[in-house]
């Protein structure tokens, strides 16, 4: 597979994890070579609501690392968007299973965001959403500590 032109990160809702996943993503993609760096990363939510803005402790967890996501709306995931993507990374297995039940035929470029972590270690990442801000930024770190291996696997592509 060529190295991906459309990355979608994917959780519930498209207000805590996703968002912060699709901002992590893109900063770190500015740090790779072509063609990685023009990679195009969005988000959505298998249970999303069109506009809904990004959760307070979601924009803050992200402000502490000096990105900013203020300006993010939910979209809910699409048939057409994961038509579009190269590569769909969920943050759970429950919503891998939804797409899957939902598109047909069934995707194959699609994993989990810790899924090329070593290890066999939890490879989902929990849902914040209700939770303190220690919460949120605890599901920041979960997501940049997969990065390294995340952006491994881009490479290989």
């Amino acid at each position: 597979m060529p190295a991906p032109k459309l990355i979608v990160t994917v959780c519930t809702a498209n207000i805590c994890r996703s968002p912060m996943a699709e901002a992590l993503l893109r900063h770190a993609l500015l740090a790779e070579a072509e063609p990685l760096r023009s990679c195009k990363v969005v988000s959505a939510g298998v249970a999303a609501r069109k506009g809904e803005k990004i959760s307070p402790n979601s924009v803050e967890a992200l402000a502490k690392v000096g990105l900013r996501a203020s300006d993010h709306r939910s979209q809910p995931l699409s048939h057409e968007l994961i038509a579009q993507a190269d590569l769909v990374l969920c943050m759970t297995e429950s919503h891998r299973a939804v797409i899957n039940l939902e598109v047909e035929p069934t995707p194959r470029n699609i994993f989990l965001w810790r899924e090329f972590t070593p290890g066999r270690g939890n490879k989902e990442i929990g849902d914040p959403y209700g939770g303190s801000l220690k919460d949120y930024e605890a599901c920041r770190d979960e997501m940049v500590d997969a990065l390294p291996s995340l952006l491994a696997h881009l490479r290989s592509l």
